[in-house]
């Protein structure tokens, strides 16, 4: 079913995309100018269909991650997805030492993750698992079709405030909220609330993810870090302080809120705690 629903939120994106430019055109010059901005926007919408993983990879400056670098990271990765009932994606590497891990992709096929060497160094081998499950999540569960267009639509709007030369703080004033609208009206927290469930069943307990959440909370103040806002919906945690421009991209619910929905889901772990 969310699977289902993401799918048809992904369509609803590309054809509502076509249908705002075509009212668009229609307004500035009736029947010629709306033919020529729907033929312009079935060019981007294409474009955002086939390539919007490889351009929000790009955003991030991401690169492949060759077997040999990282095996244990591959064979997780692949035993993951054999449970997920998904493709093993590709595996991508982030620069930096800010620990982070996000997914972009097409589809199930069309899938990729990314990690940093940080978040490698700094996870235990339970949290990684637990932070690349989510990302094997949101590829099963069709996150990625959402948020890699979205995303890149998103940074797109905001790019365009870059042409306003002195005009600039002003049409990213304006462009700002109109492109943080637009991610929450397709995302929503209720996305990471499932792929932490999925990710906790293809794991066989919770608490690795709860814990690596709690330690990149805990770690994030360490590293310093920059980017487009608008990539933050990409991110297993939302690596952005929530200040400036930054709050209004906001998707992620509380990581206090995550953990304390992940524990739940063993109940018991307080008398096993205290056993061992």
């Amino acid at each position: 079913m969310l699977a289902a629903r993401n799918l048809a939120k992904a369509w609803l994106l590309l054809v509502g995309f076509c249908a705002a430019f075509a009212g668009l055109g229609w307004l500035l010059g009736g029947y010629r100018f709306a033919s020529l901005f729907l033929f312009c926007a079935l060019l981007t919408a294409g474009g955002l269909a086939f390539y919007a993983d490889r351009v929000a990879l790009g955003m991030v400056g991401a690169r492949e991650l060759p077997l040999a670098e990282a095996p244990a990271v591959h064979s997780t990765v692949e035993r993951l997805a054999l449970l997920g009932g998904v493709p093993k994606p590709r595996l991508f590497v982030l620069p930096g030492p800010y620990p982070r891990g996000l997914s972009a992709g097409r589809g199930a096929r069309g899938a990729a993750i990314a990690v940093s060497s940080g978040l490698v160094g700094l996870l235990t081998p339970a949290e990684l698992e637990g932070v690349l499950a989510h990302e094997v999540a949101k590829i099963a569960n069709r996150d990625v079709t959402v948020q890699t267009p979205a995303v890149v639509l998103a940074a797109m709007v905001i790019e365009t405030s870059r042409i306003g030369g002195w005009l600039e703080r002003g049409l990213l004033f304006l462009l700002g909220p109109v492109a943080a609208a637009f991610l929450h009206l397709l995302l929503t927290q209720k996305r990471e609330f499932a792929a932490d469930r999925v990710a906790a069943g293809l794991c066989g307990s919770p608490h690795g993810l709860a814990d690596a959440l709690i330690r990149l909370e805990q770690t994030e103040e360490l590293f310093e870090f920059a980017a487009s806002p608008a990539t933050e919906p990409l991110y297993t945690v939302n690596p952005f302080a929530e200040e400036g421009l930054a709050a209004l991209f906001v998707t992620h619910p509380p990581v206090a809120d995550r953990v304390r929905r992940l524990r739940t889901l063993d109940p018991s772990w307080r008398e096993k705690l205290r056993a061992a």
